[in-house]
């Protein structure tokens, strides 16, 4: 289908919003593509969940893992990175990606990086320090979110998918760590049910915490200042990484066909609303008053595609 004869609106009909699960927004985005675009990004979300959701699923349930369980959470991420390097992956997830991979000239450093932060998050039990935090979103939202940008970017010729023509990492970069940060707070009281913690050490010193406060926070119907200025501190760093990411779709658009385009808008857009309901001073920061409905997930990505048509960039409120 040409680019002149896309209909987005039948495209946003298709999509069955109430069926969306943990807001998948990369998958919600990537419907408007092509098909063959549309299941690689499934194939490498899908594979990139199954390790992290791994790993999350045991600290959920035991919070912590033991020298020996260590080892062998260690040794299965070397092995789920060395069957991509080497293409020896044997069950049917392994073949699609590195099927996958190879048809859309996909480099593996956005698997290395995962790899990374999948490994500090064994390692450790969250983080020392904001950058500490910064370095891990660099593996664990940068890497989804460079294949989503790399799979916007490739070109077709003959059949044949040739890499894009910009920085792949340096455009994902910031778009990744600004919807991140809006994640981390969003699903702050779910992520303290579930023994995971995002927030840095140093900043809830700062304000006078430790982890063993957020738990019991997420549990309080009161919400104390102290963590309210926790979350200003997140939100305002999150403020600038959307400042940078405005700046970076606009920088993208000469690279990208309609409906590439669109898939960004859309993905931004759907951070950009979580981010746009927060209130500081007033949030109780629950998992149902942050997180958006399916109905309101689908009026924003309609009313992203109307903007869109209008050529009226998101950006522009900026």
């Amino acid at each position: 289908m040409s680019e002149e004869n896309i209909n987005y609106i039948e495209i946003f009909e298709s999509i069955d919003f109430e069926k969306i699960i943990d807001h998948p927004n990369i998958l919600i985005a990537a419907n408007f593509w092509e098909e063959e675009r549309y299941q690689a990004a499934k194939v490498c979300y899908k594979f990139m969940r199954s390790i992290d959701d791994l790993i999350d699923n045991h600290k959920s349930a035991y919070q912590k893992f033991s020298d020996d369980e260590k080892g062998k959470f260690l040794a299965d991420i070397g092995n789920w990175l060395s069957q991509i390097k080497n293409k020896a992956g044997n069950n049917i997830l392994f073949q699609e990606l590195t099927s996958t991979i190879k048809r859309f000239s996909i480099p593996v450093w956005p698997f290395e990086a995962f790899a990374r932060s999948m490994t500090y998050d064994i390692n450790h039990d969250g983080f020392s320090t904001i950058q500490d935090f910064l370095d891990y979103a660099g593996g664990a939202s940068v890497a989804p979110a460079s294949v989503f940008v790399h799979l916007c970017g490739v070109k077709k010729y003959h059949e044949q998918y040739i890499p894009p023509d910009f920085n792949v990492k340096e455009a994902a970069l910031p778009c990744a760590i600004f919807s991140y940060l809006v994640h981390i707070i969003r699903d702050f009281q779910k992520d303290q049910f579930n023994n995971l913690n995002y927030f840095a050490d140093e900043v809830l010193k700062k304000y006078g915490l430790n982890k063993d406060d957020l738990r019991k926070i997420a549990r309080e119907v009161t919400i104390p200042d102290a963590f309210r200025s926790v979350i200003k501190e997140y939100y305002e760093i999150a403020g600038q990484y959307r400042t940078k990411t405005c700046n970076m779709i606009k920088s993208l658009w000469p690279h990208l066909e309609p409906r590439y385009r669109l898939s960004l808008d859309i993905i931004f857009n759907l951070y950009l609303m979580v981010y746009e309901r927060l209130d500081i001073e007033s949030s109780n920061f629950t998992t149902g008053e942050l997180n958006p409905t399916p109905a309101e997930i689908k009026q924003r990505v309609f009313d992203t595609i109307q903007q869109f048509q209008h050529k009226e960039s998101d950006c522009i409120k900026f």
